[in-house]
């Protein structure tokens, strides 16, 4: 018993303080778009082809968030527990389709999972407006885009849009 005990604490000497103090978090939800933040920093997406994803994260107790356009969104406290996997499970309510007439936001990052906001709101991550067949769609008006990557600057700019025309952001 004394040996296996041993052999425990010199395991946990040999793993990075880091890896000591974190855990992971997998969030499954009825939309894999649904943008995972914990702490109010945005992880990512809940899921990337209807996989799952599995967020490194630190210890201790924090503030979830999901949040997807077309849902409510969802907020909770979770436990971290160090070197263990959290897995939450979570059916976000749907909330009634916008109405035409609509233009297209398209965006262009480095980062596919730079998060993006118009007026302040999450409505996805830039990977998934990025190219012809994909893209945002809003009713005529002025908005506010942000798009925030994992690491770098973020990109902020006004744009105008209007019915059945595109406009990108880079």
């Amino acid at each position: 018993m004394t040996r296996r005990i041993g052999a425990v604490i010199l395991a946990l000497a040999a793993l990075p303080l880091a890896a000591q103090q974190t855990g992971s978090l997998c969030v499954k939800a009825n939309t894999g778009r649904a943008g995972v933040f914990l702490d109010g920093k945005y992880l990512g997406p809940a899921a990337n082809f209807r996989v799952a994803r599995t967020y490194s994260v630190p210890a201790g107790e924090h503030e979830l968030k999901l949040a997807d356009p077309r849902y409510e969104e969802f907020d909770s406290k979770v436990n971290i527990v160090a070197g263990k996997k959290t897995t939450i499970k979570q059916a976000l309510k749907e909330l009634p389709p916008a109405k035409p007439p609509f233009g297209q936001l398209h965006t262009r990052s480095a980062d596919k999972f730079a998060a993006v906001y118009v007026n302040g709101r999450f409505m996805g991550h830039a990977g998934e407006f990025n190219n012809n067949s994909q893209a945002l769609l809003l009713n005529p008006g002025d908005y506010d885009v942000k798009i925030v990557p994992t690491s770098g600057a973020p990109i902020e700019q006004k744009v105008k849009i209007e019915a059945d025309k595109s406009v990108i952001v880079k």
